[in-house]
């Protein structure tokens, strides 16, 4: 009971062993599978989806498949199953001759993840090759002096199956003259040996016919025959004998072909016939008998084809030395092949990537190689190395497999495509090496906007343009490729004098040209600041802004426009100025004001007489504008003078505009307006009546008389006043003082009262607004403007003939002057001119 348990543990723990070795291939990539030779093209190896966790879709999608080490492919994947089958018949005896376990290795191959997984695929034998002889017949030579129980060696069989299919045992059948014996080799081969088991007489048999049989374990088993004629010939003393019994020599693997490789050497004691010697070859392999020649004569092996160590390290031939007796001996002659480094390693790309990303992470793998030597020891061990520079390295995948994986980040604005390089040397002396070539294109990202080529854009653009006028071109790059670099424009939201921007100008979404949508003035818009935007096709898409300032250039478009003396109304006195007739030369008559919309140069404005009634009595300011007298009237110069300004800008061309003033010269307002009268008439129509006119001067003059007489009563009942008083109050009172009385005495008096009040006429019949200026020199007689607030403000005090004015007063040596404040005319107030001239007159 105790040992069947302590069975029972041994096989759980022989299970977990073999479960633990089969984990730990399958961790590290190791599939085993067995099939039998011969089998099929698409026989089932193994189930490798299931194996190695693989769904179907996976295989399909990331492009798995197998990578044989050799010439020939002998596995392949089915797609649809994830099955491993064969891709041929496979020959165990081609591929593994003389080799007890024959494995072929292979790899599976996952492009899209760029991992490799080891399969070892053991062939199995099957009896499928019989034993078989060199040579169907064989021909022996005994004297019948041979003694009994001699050995003789007999030709060996062939089985080139393993295990219990191959070679077995031998059976000789025939004579009763002979015996057979097996001899265990040094390599454990079977070695049959003729053995003479009675006596020879030639004259009883000549001759002695055999037949060997060779037979195999297999089941059935097979059988191969060689058949043996034996000769018994006189007697020969002496056999021939080799030197050695085994030759050994070794000879690098491109020694040339005809070189002789060892000679063996056999010598026979006897004379004559029975001492000549002669060679052949008794034992030798399929391959080798392609390679070698033994010279039957002199025993040299020479090279037949060149040597490959890679397809063989070693041979052996078993020699045989005869003489004319039919004597023999047999030598073994093993030859070694030395390596020599005449392979350069073979590098392959077993799986790559044409094209990768630029924003690819540090360590993705772009391609699988395979790298392989067929050469041994140091001549077999390759290094791979990268050209200096490049952003890739190689790290070691499985076994001779390597893996080409980014050392840092691309980018393609650098560096667009790659073609790398990789080496492999081996360590051979010479260093033989190969390369190959991996073209890599980087794919773009879009990882960079669009750049303007300039910071910033200005244009100047005329005013009164057509309307889609070209302003300017804005022109941005981007260093992305293809769909990411293709850069289209637009206009930033905004707002110009209340109306969106895109009503002004407009961009082309191509070409980036910026077009003006409306004629644009410069009285109205001066600059236009405005914001392009480029933006990429990538997604997301990136974009950048660049402004742009568009400066409108004035034009002369605008005529100067005058502002006085204004347009020329109904009434015939518009834009009359009043010069008095004493003036002198350079007195100022009137001024003309005028502006020009445009700007700069088309703005300046200069004046110029274009036509005057009386040349050479005035003359305009080229500047100012101001019209003045020339010279002093003269008593023969007309009352009225026509003047036409010319008010020219200084524009490209220039523009122009002119304004007329009426001047009349006149001492008095009542000669004033009587030419106003005059002009009045001569300007009505034919038939027209000047009713209207008349009649509005009858009533003006009505309206000051009854306020002239108001006056006068007012003025009547204030001094009655003043005299009720001085008999009221003392004589020496105070309340009289104020105004001297002689400026109330009759008609002089109130004649020296208006003129102590003296001011500066300027008259225009339309204006609608009066002006006084107070003369300088009456300003000492006025009257308080408002009387203080502790004493009353009496209207008449007593006379002081210090302050008393002559009865006939000269007439005012300030002639009346146009006052003129921003281009408009003010004028005194018309109450104050009638009243004067009523007086006056």
């Amino acid at each position: 009971m105790c040992a069947a348990g302590r069975r029972w543990g041994r096989r759980q723990r022989a299970l977990l062993w073999a479960v633990l070795l089969a984990a730990w291939e399958a961790a590290w990539g190791q599939l085993r599978y067995s099939v039998p030779e011969e089998m099929p093209k698409g026989s089932f190896v193994g189930d490798v989806a299931k194996d190695l966790g693989l769904q179907l879709p996976e295989i399909r999608d990331r492009g798995i498949h197998i990578s044989d080490k050799g010439s020939k492919q002998y596995f392949t994947l089915h797609v649809k199953t994830g099955h491993l089958v064969t891709a041929q018949r496979i020959d165990r005896e081609q591929l593994c001759e003389s080799v007890q376990q024959c494995v072929l290795r292979c790899e599976l191959i996952v492009e899209g993840e760029m991992q490799v997984y080891g399969i070892q695929v053991e062939i199995t034998d099957i009896n499928d090759n019989a034993p078989s002889f060199r040579e169907a017949e064989t021909a022996l030579r005994m004297s019948e002096m041979t003694a009994p129980g001699s050995r003789f060696p007999l030709p060996d069989a062939q089985d080139p199956d393993s295990g219990r299919n191959s070679l077995q045992n031998y059976e000789l059948s025939g004579d009763e003259h002979f015996s057979l014996a097996v001899q265990a080799g040094p390599g454990g081969d079977q070695r049959p040996e003729l053995v003479l088991a009675k006596a020879l007489d030639r004259e009883e048999a000549a001759f002695h016919e055999l037949v060997l049989r060779a037979m195999d374990g297999g089941d059935p088993a097979r059988t191969g025959t060689a058949r043996i004629r034996v000769t018994v010939v006189d007697a020969n003393d002496n056999g021939p004998v080799f030197s050695q019994a085994e030759y050994t020599v070794r000879v690098p693997e491109d020694v040339p072909v005809g070189s002789v490789l060892v000679t063996v050497t056999a010598t026979d004691a006897d004379e004559g016939l029975y001492g000549n010697v002669k060679y052949s070859i008794r034992k030798i392999t399929e391959k080798a008998s392609q390679l070698f020649q033994l010279d039957s004569d002199t025993g040299a092996i020479t090279l037949l084809r060149s040597l490959d160590y890679e397809e063989g390290k070693s041979y052996e031939l078993e020699v045989q030395a005869h003489d004319g007796g039919a004597l023999s001996d047999t030598a073994k002659v093993v030859v070694t092949i030395t390596d020599v480094n005449d392979n350069a390693p073979v590098l392959t790309v077993s799986s790559a990537l044409s094209e990768i990303s630029e924003d690819a992470a540090s360590g993705t793998v772009v391609a699988l190689l395979h790298v392989q030597d067929r050469d041994s020891g140091a001549n077999g061990e390759v290094r791979c190395s990268l050209d200096v520079g490049v952003p890739f390295r190689l790290e070691k995948s499985y076994e001779d497999y390597y893996r080409l994986v980014t050392a840092r980040e691309l980018d393609r604005e650098q560096v667009s495509e790659y073609n790398v390089t990789v080496r492999a040397a081996d360590g051979g002396s010479p260093s033989l090496q190969s390369s190959a070539v991996l073209a890599l294109r980087v794919l773009d990202v879009n990882d960079n906007a669009p750049v303007f080529l300039e910071e910033r854009y200005s244009a100047r653009l005329a005013e009164n343009n057509a309307a889609g006028a070209l302003v300017l071109t804005v022109r941005a790059t981007d260093a992305d490729w293809g769909q990411n670099a293709r850069v289209r424009y637009r206009l930033a939201e905004g707002r110009v004098r209340g109306a969106p921007l895109s009503s002004y100008v407009s961009v082309q979404a191509e070409t980036g040209a910026l077009y003006a949508l409306r004629s644009l003035d410069y009285e109205q818009l001066r600059e236009l600041q405005l914001c392009v935007r480029a933006e990429d096709g990538g997604a997301p898409a990136l974009s950048s802004n660049v402004s742009v300032r568009l400066q409108i250039v004035d034009e002369n478009d605008n005529a100067p426009q005058v502002l006085y003396p204004p347009a020329a109304a109904a009434a015939a006195w518009s834009g009359v100025e009043l010069a008095p007739r004493r003036s002198e030369a350079g007195a100022l008559v009137a001024k003309v004001v005028a502006v020009d919309a445009d700007a700069g140069q088309n703005a300046w404005l200069s004046y110029e007489l274009a036509k005057a009634t009386e040349p050479g009595l005035f003359r305009v300011g080229p500047h100012s504008g101001e019209v003045r007298t020339a010279r002093s009237p003269l008593a023969r110069d007309a009352a009225r003078h026509s003047l036409v300004v010319l008010v020219r800008d200084h524009g490209r061309p220039a523009l122009s505009a002119t304004a007329t003033l009426s001047v009349v010269l006149a001492e008095s307002v009542a000669e004033l307006l009587a030419e106003l009268g005059s002009a009045a008439h001569e300007a009505a129509a034919p038939g027209e009546p000047a009713a209207s006119l008349t009649r509005w001067l009858v009533l003006a003059v009505a309206a000051v008389s009854c306020l002239f007489v108001a006056f006068l009563l007012l003025l009547l009942a204030l001094r009655l006043r003043r005299c009720h008083r001085q008999q009221l109050l003392p004589p020496d009172s105070g309340a009289s003082r104020g105004v001297p009385v002689s400026h109330f005495v009759g008609i002089d008096g109130v004649r020296a009262f208006l003129q102590s009040y003296a001011h500066d006429v300027s008259l225009t019949a339309d204006s609608r607004k009066s002006h006084l200026r107070f003369s300088a020199a009456s300003c000492c007689d006025t009257l308080p403007a408002r009387p203080p607030p502790d004493e009353p403000a009496p209207l008449l005090g007593d006379e002081d003939p210090a302050g008393s004015l002559p009865s006939d007063p000269a007439p005012s040596s300030n002639p009346p002057v146009p006052y003129h404040n921003g281009g408009e005319q003010t004028i005194a107030s018309p109450f104050w001119v009638w009243l004067q001239c009523i007086i006056i007159s």
